[in-house]
């Protein structure tokens, strides 16, 4: 039985805030009810990450945008991850798509990248991308798995890597990717983790989507069986980064009436507490109330929100 992989969605700022700006964002993610099953952090200009760190709960992560392969030397312009986690911040997003084709990042200088990020102790949303040209000209698996070979030559501990997978092609282009072509690529990487890792990291790795995400789609690329959360782009300026971190949430309003949340809260009581009961079906049942229970407590004009 699949394990459950927690929820995660990644808002990133980009270079697009100012300190009121990020009041303003901050304010939008802790005045309202958020999924707490869904794990959030926050991709931040590396000149508001102490700001962030400190006006943000500690429930909610701060990642830099980039960091250099090494500690400390005559860089100018660069951020170590040592510098990160000074600022007291734990993530770092790697090999964006941004990075790879406006400033030429090449797979080995990201591989080196994403090497000392984790003997640093960070955590890394490592990225992979798919162009409009990869996907006209069929090279989509021969480019992602190029993409995919080099960063797992530099990964050792798979626990602290999400692997974020972005359609450039509709990313701000007014093209959108379906669900169908979202799953084809997800379930092609957890497939290549499988085949090239281990049956282990295929199934606990979080693969994540970035492309375009939005109150208007988010709802349905949840419902996605290989699709673990998103790394949002603009949306995550807007309110509709609520409706994001809630998506899975929203998914499962169709079991909140009082008869089916007391339905489901009696049978975690009888049986997560059997002590012969497998761990995988006590984690499923489990899971399945903490969303409920989230859910039920959720105001219902945020239950209601039409996305």
């Amino acid at each position: 039985m699949s394990p459950i992989r927690r929820f995660f969605v990644i808002g990133n700022w980009k270079m697009n805030v100012d300190t009121a700006a990020v009041d303003t964002i901050i304010n939008t993610m802790t005045s309202t009810t958020l999924d707490p099953n869904t794990e959030v952090v926050v991709g931040c200009p590396s000149c508001y990450l102490s700001y962030a760190r400190h006006h943000l709960p500690s429930n909610f992560g701060v990642a830099a945008q980039n960091c250099y392969k090494v500690s400390r030397g005559n860089f100018s312009g660069e951020i170590s991850a040592e510098m990160i986690r000074d600022c007291g911040c734990e993530w770092v997003i790697l090999g964006h798509p941004e990075r790879r084709t406006i400033f030429s990042e090449t797979d080995d200088l990201i591989r080196e990248k994403v090497t000392h990020a984790l003997d640093a102790g960070m955590k890394v949303v490592a990225c992979v991308v798919e162009t409009a040209e990869d996907r006209k000209t069929g090279n989509t698996r021969e480019t992602l798995f190029t993409q995919m070979n080099a960063l797992a030559a530099a990964i050792t501990d798979w626990s602290r890597v999400v692997l974020a997978f972005e359609a450039l092609w509709a990313s701000g282009t007014g093209v959108l990717a379906t669900p169908g072509q979202v799953q084809e690529v997800l379930a092609e990487l957890r497939q290549w983790l499988k085949d090239n890792v281990s049956n282990s990291v295929a199934n606990n790795t979080r693969i994540i989507y970035a492309g375009s995400v939005s109150s208007a789609n988010c709802q349905e690329l949840a419902r996605l069986r290989d699709l673990d959360g998103f790394l949002v782009g603009s949306a995550a300026l807007k309110p509709d980064i609520v409706d994001i971190i809630n998506a899975r949430c929203y998914n499962l309003s169709t079991i909140t009436s009082k008869s089916e949340v007391a339905d489901i809260t009696g049978l975690r009581n009888t049986y997560v507490s059997k002590p012969n009961l497998k761990p995988a079906i006590a984690d499923i049942i489990q899971t399945l109330y903490s969303h409920v229970s989230a859910l039920s407590h959720t105001p219902r004009h945020i239950q209601d929100r039409q996305v």
